[in-house]
């Protein structure tokens, strides 16, 4: 397997590693600048030569992994019979700089409703390295011509058209992701809200609506969905950032993904 195609199999998985790669090299050396080495919890992909230098920057890597909000970090090895370590003497002769950048797992974000606000949304979370869901029941707002403005998206998106039941889409997400409820149809948002509820293992759930919206549907999320209030208290509406009034759609769009923003930075820490 390929190195790139090993980062590319962490992501799907949601698993946290590290990216080792031979930065410098001067006189001999098992590797050339430039091979990779991933390493995960239990498992290595790749290699930058074996012997002392792969078990010590694995041994590190893993320690990394281990580590809240690690930092990419570099390090060095001299390569002569006068330096040891727990895994031996690697006497090439040359000396060796690697470089540790970790493979965190980035954030998801699951948005129901790609409407005018849905879109919005859509255009700046697709700036950032995350998991980026977008479910709606119309299938006018998930046709190509329509999210032709994320093309050049850094987030991977994942476009699910659900005409009938949009809360199936809970049952598929990933532990964490973060939900955001936009529908069209009131009917339908608060049908997300009692399923999300009783959906383990998500991250933050946000409403976008009035307060006149939540009082209607947290009486029913208590009286016909039995939630007590603890559990209806962890549904936060409305989103974004408080203090920020405006009701044009990309204003609303900037305050909710501000607001996202500081959530993962939470999570990380």
């Amino acid at each position: 397997m390929t190195w790139v195609a090993a980062v590319a199999g962490l992501r799907a998985r949601r698993e946290t590693g590290v990216l080792v790669t031979v930065a410098t090299v001067r006189g001999h050396a098992p590797r050339k600048a430039g091979a990779k080495l991933v390493v995960g919890r239990t498992e290595t992909w790749g290699s930058i030569g074996g012997g002392n230098i792969e078990a010590v920057a694995i041994d590190r890597a893993r320690e990394l992994i281990g580590t809240p909000d690690p930092e990419p970090e570099l390090m060095e090895f001299a390569l002569n019979d006068k330096v040891t370590s727990r895994h031996g003497v690697q006497c090439c002769g040359g000396a060796v700089t690697v470089l540790l950048e970790p493979l965190p797992v980035v954030p998801a974000v699951a948005v129901f409703g790609v409407g005018h606000v849905g879109l919005e949304l859509a255009r700046v979370l697709a700036r950032h390295d995350l998991d980026l869901h977008l479910i709606d029941t119309r299938p006018d707002m998930l046709t190509d011509e329509r999210l032709d403005v994320l093309e050049d998206a850094v987030a991977r998106i994942h476009v699910h058209h659900t005409p009938l039941l949009p809360e199936e889409v809970l049952a598929e997400l990933a532990p964490g992701t973060h939900v955001l409820i936009m529908t069209h149809d009131h009917a339908e948002d608060a049908a997300l809200c009692d399923a999300a509820l009783r959906t383990t293992g998500l991250g933050s759930i946000g409403l976008i609506g009035s307060a006149a919206k939540w009082a209607r549907f947290r009486k029913r999320l208590a009286t016909e969905g039995g939630h007590d209030d603890a559990t209806i208290d962890r549904i936060n509406t409305p989103v974004g950032i408080a203090g920020i009034t405006g009701k044009e759609p990309a204003v609303i769009a900037v305050s909710v993904a501000a607001d996202l923003l500081r959530s993962f930075e939470q999570d990380r820490r």
